[in-house]
């Protein structure tokens, strides 16, 4: 998995419009952020943007796949990300209204990871 340099600055320019827009490297792709919150992943010079219950069917009508991974043993993982759509990486007045229910879709999952308390390592608990 690699991303270009180029693809990621397009996907920046892209967002920067609705909010500050960064990424960061990570599991062999990038992190999208918009205002510090993860909100889409780029992988192989692909945007998946952050799906929930309330956003997933408006990505789905489209025939828009969500992220899958598959681990060393094998596993196929589908992640809460589908493949953005090709028109919205055609301009930034395309891709907001992608953005803003990305951007809603990971305020509702933060929001919930705020009720859920947090896992304690072994050496936590020592």
């Amino acid at each position: 998995m690699k991303n270009s340099p180029e693809y990621i600055a397009h996907v920046l320019e892209l967002m920067r419009p609705t909010a500050i827009a960064t990424t960061r490297a990570m599991f062999g792709g990038h992190g999208v952020y918009l205002d510090g919150i993860i909100v889409g992943i780029v992988v192989d010079d692909v945007l998946y943007l952050k799906t929930d219950e309330e956003n997933r069917a408006s990505f789905v009508e489209l025939g828009l796949e969500p992220f899958r991974y598959v681990t060393k043993e094998g596993e196929v993982h589908v992640m809460s990300y589908h493949r953005a759509p090709d028109d919205a990486l055609d301009g930034p007045h395309v891709m907001a209204p992608w953005l803003k229910s990305a951007h809603a879709a990971a305020l509702r999952r933060k929001g919930a990871s705020r009720t859920t308390p947090k896992r304690r390592s072994a050496k936590a608990l020592r």
